[in-house]
């Protein structure tokens, strides 16, 4: 066995797969280069940490489950009237996680209620934290579907150890008093010890149309708007715009 395979032998035993893997192409660089021994090691140790970096990020949004790939650098805020670039970007240090604070986006169908919500999950991704993305009428039917094997407390623990739990498109659809239940069970375990980043057609005062109960639909509303940051967006249709061009 010559030198270069034992020393990345070595690099593997102590699970540094990376710089194992590429020992000889970091080798060219740094005597193409002529770097010092300093910055050999540096090399070494960043380039390890980057593609451990990378396959973290690529791990947590496989978890995500978001359903398209939206980044916040392809929202066009042209179309928007109520909502901007700056209020948004103002969002990206992650301090409403930090502080177990709630996103909620309302506005029309098309206006780019869920594009927001996923461009944020991405970023806070690539920030260290775990997100995780369901439409509110999968969600619902997961917890029914808990609630009946009677697991639900366990399903509640396990969506729970995310940091941001973003639930999509909720009030589209009327609820059953299971259903009701279920989400005012999830509501509460997150309420002060996780986010959530909730979009909805509804505005707050309608809600009691949907859970077909106001006793339901205050509590719940009064959980997640307390410590929530509220965004009301308006303009033309993203869907009905592109529709109309093509």
């Amino acid at each position: 066995m010559g030198q270069l395979e034992l020393t990345a032998g070595r690099y593997r035993s102590l699970r540094l797969g990376a710089i194992a893997g590429n020992l000889t192409d970091l080798l060219a660089q740094a005597e193409a280069n002529e770097v010092s021994y300093l910055a050999f090691a540096d090399m070494l140790v960043e380039h390890e940490r980057q593609t451990r970096e990378a396959k973290r990020i690529d791990l947590y949004r496989r978890q995500a489950g978001f359903p398209s790939d939206k980044r916040l650098e392809g929202f066009d805020y042209r179309h928007q009237t109520t909502i901007t670039k700056r209020q948004i970007n103002a969002l990206l240090d992650f301090a409403f996680l930090d502080n177990r604070e709630n996103l909620v986006f309302i506005g029309p169908p098309g206006v780019g209620k869920t594009h927001l919500s996923i461009g944020i999950g991405q970023k806070a991704i690539e920030a260290g934290y775990r997100v995780l993305f369901r439409n509110a009428l999968d969600l619902v039917e997961e917890l029914e579907l808990a609630e009946m094997k009677g697991e639900l407390k366990k399903t509640l623990h396990k969506l729970a150890k995310v940091d941001a739990l973003v639930i999509d498109e909720l009030g589209y659809l009327p609820m059953s008093r299971q259903a009701r239940y279920a989400l005012f069970q999830l509501i509460n375990r997150f309420y002060e010890h996780r986010s959530l980043i909730i979009t909805t057609n509804k505005d707050f005062t309608s809600w009691g149309e949907f859970f077909h109960d106001d006793n339901v639909a205050v509590p719940i509303v009064d959980r997640i708007i307390h410590h929530s940051h509220l965004y009301l967006l308006g303009g033309e249709s993203y869907r009905l715009k592109q529709k109309t061009l093509s």
